[in-house]
């Protein structure tokens, strides 16, 4: 079961005290684990038998935890005194920390500790702090970051002023302080004389500065330039030298100077075996490479449109040969899509799965880890600033040689099994014969969209996972007493059972988020956009940035994003190193759960129409001008001919009132409602003249009084 497993870095949390512990190392047996106690800023690492661990677990008095807020950032506000200070007590710890298992036994850890003082001339409680730090904060070089709270004047050095500085000598002279002027001196004299192909020694370097930039006196001594250099207290010391050249200079920069970049690559750099030698067990060390698929693809918002073949990255576990992690997507190769093929291999793997509407147990894919080495092609990290996975998860990156393209072929012969498989049922796929004369255009065949493309390769990596058997594996004395099939899967979980203590655990959402790429987006009155794209988050609105927006214009900021799907993005404060989700705004809802290539070519495609349109739109707008214009020219022509040109302005002007009234009464006549059925009986009906004879003939007038009383009258007598 995974949770019975360990890995280092993970927390544990004792539910009993309660207290955290880091696991800072596990032996290859998986038998011993050294722990440190979190709570404590004296603590030392503590030896513990996993088989009590597993039985703590079980009994529910120790839980793991997937945050880790120990793990210390790099963030913009340190300064460049801060990150002295950091590389200066690495260079201290460096060679005790890494001298795994030995350095958590406590007499070999006073060795080092002695030596260490001797060498750096600095006290035992502060080595034991940077001790301390190292192992609580994720055995990372930037937990040795200071406090940032508790450092005082930040971003400004300290001036050289008249009392030196620094640790006071036991038996040498006070000496000087190391100014900008003493800096400057320094980088000639390491150019000059130690930065070249003669190799000199940094003392001699240091003994032709004094002689050159350090001289009191000149004079000869048999036709021989002689030199009288200062005082002792007026010159910096070798000791101070050598610091500044550390401080300056990185190793890689100092080896090229010296021997050139060629003989450093052959013999200097940090790749110098083969990728299958020094992997002891699962995680000991991770292939990355990314290849062209031999397939077409089509867009999922038109399936008219034909978006090219897509970028496989894999990333693979030497040892067991299992697929760790995966991407797919348009660009590349690039450090892009490595970067995200890399956050992959600390995903969930059920949650990844489901996202492509795959349902599987965690025993299917139990890969959630950082390995202690990652090999790669020097073009998957082009661009990218790899000290970021040093300094933040203490990853060692390996630059496979351009002549050594075999310490990749793990990954090499993984992506001809997948174009050998996918063959025979992918729609669209490039055969051989593509590019000659007759040919069918497989472009045409295309039907598969990116998402249902990468169904298929996830399907294809389970299947591979967990049923493939790899011929050429050859199985050590220990996998050949156990019976282990080579089978990814089955190797995978072996090595973990027997042979773990590589794999490290970082939180998911701390991987990504300095794993993804960023970009400066602007806050506008209708949102952040990015790339065409406009989001919003609770941090905006809770501090109504796009109303000030809308009234004080709009500002920068740093958006984190995952290309894979632009649903959801992350606002990064370079301040705190916070982050905050921001999604997708209504007018942007077409593009959710689009991948940013497609995005990128929904917008381009957009472009295209209207473009494509502009010159026709162009043609209406001229033909309605001119037709404005006919208009225009014929009720001109019309006024001048009916002009009066008998009545003066006056009178024209005065009767607008008038001229206003009797046109109103003319449009109420013509626009008047008349039915069309009204209309048609009127034209029916036809108007009859009466007879005009004495019989037909009715008088309806109304009669007057004195006629009324005599007919009355005349109705009595009879």
């Amino acid at each position: 079961m995974g949770y019975l497993n360990f890995f280092i870095n993970e927390i544990l949390q004792d539910v009993t005290q309660p207290n955290l512990f880091r696991v800072l190392w596990i032996d290859d047996n998986n038998t011993i684990a050294y722990i440190i106690d979190l709570n404590d800023d004296k603590a030392l690492p503590i030896k513990r038998m996993i088989s009590e661990l597993r039985e703590e677990i079980v009994t529910g008095n120790l839980i793991k935890l997937k945050d880790d807020p120990f793990v210390v950032h790099a963030i913009e506000e340190y300064t460049q005194k801060h990150i002295n200070s950091r590389d200066q007590a690495w260079q201290i710890i460096k060679e005790m920390v890494l001298d795994e298992p030995d350095i958590y036994e406590k007499h070999i850890r006073t060795v080092y500790i002695k030596k260490a003082k001797e060498a750096y001339g600095v006290s035992y409680p502060t080595i034991r702090k940077y001790l301390c730090k190292y192992w609580q904060r994720g055995k990372t070089i930037n937990a040795l970051l200071p406090d940032y709270q508790n450092s005082g004047a930040r971003g400004k050095e300290r001036a050289a002023g008249t009392k030196k500085r620094g640790r006071p000598p036991k038996y040498a002279v006070t000496g000087v302080n190391v100014d900008e002027k003493t800096k400057k001196l320094f980088r000639v004299a390491l150019e000059k004389y130690y930065l070249t192909s003669k190799e000199n020694k940094l003392t001699d370097a240091y003994k032709m500065m004094v002689k050159e930039f350090y001289a009191k006196d000149i004079y000869y001594e048999n036709s021989i330039e002689k030199v009288i250099i200062q005082d002792e207290e007026k010159i910096p010391s070798i000791r101070q030298f050598r610091y500044w050249y550390e401080k300056e200079y990185t190793a890689p920069e100092s080896l090229i100077a010296r021997k050139g970049r060629k003989k450093y690559n052959k013999d200097h750099r940090a790749v110098l075996n083969s990728s299958l030698s020094e992997v002891f067990g699962s995680g000991s060390r991770y292939q990355i490479d990314a290849t062209v698929g031999d397939v077409y693809l089509i867009s999922k918002h038109n399936p008219n449109w034909i978006i090219g073949r897509p970028v496989i990255y894999l990333v693979m576990d030497v040892f067991s040969r299992m697929v760790v992690g995966v991407y797919i997507g348009l660009e590349g190769p690039s450090w892009l899509g490595a970067m995200m093929a890399l956050a992959n291999t600390v995903m969930d793997k059920q949650e990844f799965c489901a996202q492509y509407g795959i349902e599987i147990s965690k025993d299917d894919w139990p890969c959630e880890h950082l390995p202690e080495i990652l090999l790669a092609d020097r073009g998957e990290f082009e661009g990218f600033n790899v000290d970021r996975l040093i300094e933040e998860f203490n990853l060692h990156v390996e630059n496979a040689a351009p002549y050594r393209a075999d310490w990749k072929g793990v990954v090499e012969k993984h992506f001809d099994l997948i174009q050998k498989k996918v063959k025979p049922m992918l729609p669209g796929y490039v055969d051989k014969d593509f590019q000659e004369r007759g040919a069918r255009d497989y472009r045409l065949d295309a039907v598969l969209t990116l998402d249902e493309f990468t169904k298929i390769i996830i399907k294809q990596i389970l299947h591979y996972n967990q049923k493939h058997y790899l011929k050429d594996y050859v199985r050590d004395e220990d996998l050949v007493y156990d019976d282990v099939m080579p089978v990814p899967l089955k190797l995978w979980n072996w090595g973990i059972e027997n042979r773990t203590g590589k794999l490290k655990y970082f939180p998911e959402d701390l991987v990504k988020l300095h794993l993804m790429p960023r970009e400066i987006a602007t806050v506008t009155y209708k949102g952040i956009r990015m790339k065409g794209i406009y989001y919003s988050c609770d941090r905006a609105v809770k501090e109504s940035w796009f109303e000030t927006a809308r009234q004080k214009g709009s500002w920068k900021v740093e958006i984190a994003y995952d290309p894979r799907d632009m649903s959801i993005a992350y606002w990064i404060d370079s301040h705190s190193n916070e982050y905050d989700k921001c999604y997708m705004l209504e007018p942007s809802k077409r593009y959710e759960h689009s991948s940013l290539e497609e995005v990128m070519y929904l917008l381009q495609k957009e472009k295209q129409l209207a473009l494509s349109v502009s010159h026709q739109q162009l043609q209406k707008e001229v033909d309605y001008i001119a037709e404005v214009e006919s208009i225009v020219a014929n009720a001109s022509k019309r006024k001048e001919q009916l002009k009066d040109r008998r009545l003066s302005k006056a009178e024209k002007v005065g009767g607008i009132k008038d001229h206003r009234r009797n046109e109103k009464q003319n449009l109420k006549s013509e626009e008047a409602f008349q039915l069309e059925k009204d209309n048609e009986q009127k034209k029916e009906a036809q108007v009859l003249p009466f007879q005009s004879n004495k019989e037909n003939k009715q008088d309806f007038s109304r009669p007057n009084v004195r006629e009324f009383l005599k007919r009355r009258k005349e109705k009595k007598d009879e």
